[in-house]
């Protein structure tokens, strides 16, 4: 069952998008560069793919919905793993792992079609979620 709406997630893409990009500054850990630019890289990419996807918050829409949830989730997994990944694990963690596992969580419980088509296809009937 998919309980957030794509309205509600474009809201909370808008959103987490500013919060992801101030967040070193916000938990205080400017101070390690990979883990400063890995949330403003992650950040900017929410903005851009929100920009572009095909939901109520496009502006372009050419991406469509299920491109977006799928980046949302895999994009993530690496925020939330990035602190091993990239090895700034013993200076800053959990900002990266609850942000991180917010995406995957908001990506995977968001519905993949609009509730009201604004694209101008047309959606067979029962393909909602």
């Amino acid at each position: 069952m998919k309980i957030i709406s794509t309205s509600t997630h474009a809201k909370i893409d808008y959103l987490a998008a500013i919060v992801f990009m101030a967040s070193p500054w916000i938990f205080g850990f400017k101070e390690s560069v990979p883990a400063t630019w890995t949330m403003i890289a992650v950040g900017l990419m929410v903005l851009l793919m929100s920009l572009f996807t095909d939901y109520e918050g496009g502006m372009v829409r050419s991406i469509p919905m299920r491109v977006h949830l799928t980046a949302d989730v895999f994009a993530g997994a690496f925020l939330a793993s990035s602190p091993w990944l990239l090895g700034f694990a013993q200076e800053v963690v959990l900002p990266q792992m609850i942000m991180g596992l917010f995406s995957v969580f908001t990506g995977l419980l968001t519905s993949k079609h609009p509730a009201r088509e604004h694209s101008g296809a047309a959606v067979e009937p029962g393909a909602r979620d």
